[in-house]
């Protein structure tokens, strides 16, 4: 076995000396052997590869923690882990995206906003939740009041602790009607972050309880978390907050639209166009999540505003409704009930009579004429 100066296999590995012991010191790139009397370190040949992958993991942006891990993973395994952790990468660029569509909207719209200040939102909402035909107990919550619209869809030994609180996070950052735009956007993110570290608390990772949803994807147990889906009403806009997989509807002149964007693997593969819709709905790993309220990662949610219309409908509701309705049968509900109250007790019927195999939680709410 050939054995290279730290020097000699730095250039070879296209890795600097600096960077050779930083990852010598976290174990991820040991030497293959060290002097004992001036403890110079010596590289093996072998270890090129793991060098080179190390520095392509890096360029992805990946970190050293979990570089590690997909280093130490077989190639397929290690290629899965890579494919999911560009996706999240992808979904945080889109988010990112959507921001800077906010804040150029912000500020390019201030004269209209300044016109528009004495106008003022109205919804009328209704919701409901229940544990549908299949579980044992519900792990969901759904609010709808005059001006907080939201969904969130626990998830193991936690989740109804977890999905409860995160609403209540929302509630108490968004009490304030007189936030403005920009403010109502981060006491967004800020709901969204105090839920995280509060679900942090709720149940280590791996706690066993029988009652636990378990994973769809991998029949196993999951950590606690939950998604959440949810607008806040502003001055002339919603605001949204969302992560995870429940969903966001608008229905507008008739023409039904998502307006949010699921935070799943599956969703991610269509993106990328190696999954068609209908392949996704059957896909196995379609209730595997990029992102939620885990207590385990910041939770970088989607945030942004929506500008509201007097007619607007919106619909939020978790993967207990979208995945076991028709887009058709939403619209229809969505476009024909005469008032939201209406429209829940027709999803929730329509959800029944297709079996409900999950928690059934859904919010309608219509946009009054701006008051003359």
């Amino acid at each position: 076995m050939g054995l290279l100066t730290i020097g000699e296999f730095a250039t070879a590995s296209r890795l600097s000396a600096k960077a050779l012991r930083l990852y010598d010191e976290l174990d991820l790139l040991p030497p293959a052997h060290v002097d004992a009397v001036t403890g110079y370190r010596f590289y093996a040949v072998e270890q090129l590869e793991r060098a080179r992958l190390v520095l392509w993991l890096r360029r992805l942006g990946m970190p050293l923690a979990q570089i590690r891990t997909v280093c130490d993973l077989a190639p397929a395994q290690a290629a899965a882990q890579v494919r999911i952790f560009w996706a999240r990468v992808e979904a945080d660029t889109a988010a990112r995206r959507d921001l800077a569509g906010v804040l150029i909207g912000l500020l390019g719209e201030r004269a209209e906003q300044g016109a528009e200040a004495g106008l003022a939102l109205r919804v009328r909402s209704a919701s409901r939740c229940e544990t549908g035909l299949v579980r044992t107990r519900n792990q969901d919550a759904a609010h709808a009041g005059t001006r907080v619209l939201a969904v969130a869809d626990g998830f193991g030994s936690g989740g109804a602790s977890a999905s409860t609180g995160a609403i209540e996070s929302l509630l108490a950052v968004t009490a304030d009607p007189a936030l403005t735009a920009g403010e109502l956007l981060n006491a967004l993110t800020d709901a969204a972050e105090a839920a995280n570290r509060a679900i942090s608390g709720l149940a280590p990772a791996g706690h066993a309880d029988p009652d636990a949803e378990p994973d769809p994807a991998a029949g196993a147990q999951l950590p606690t978390g939950t998604t959440l889906t949810a607008m806040v009403v502003g001055a002339s806009d919603l605001a949204l907050v969302h992560i995870g997989d429940s969903r966001a509807y608008l229905r507008r002149d008739g023409e039904l639209f998502q307006i949010s964007h699921d935070h799943t693997v599956v969703q991610a593969m269509v993106d990328e166009g190696r999954l068609t819709r209908a392949e996704a709905a059957s896909h196995p790993q379609r209730a595997m999540l990029l992102r939620a309220l885990d207590g385990r990662a910041p939770s970088s949610p989607d945030v942004r505003l929506h500008r509201a219309l007097p007619g607007d409908r919106y619909l939020l509701c978790s993967d207990g409704v979208w995945p076991v309705l028709a887009d058709d049968d939403l619209r229809r509900v969505l476009c024909t009930a005469a008032d939201p109250e209406a429209a829940v007790a027709e999803l929730v019927a329509l959800v029944h009579r297709a079996g409900a195999p999950d928690n059934v939680s859904c919010v309608v709410a219509d946009v009054d004429p701006f008051p003359g």
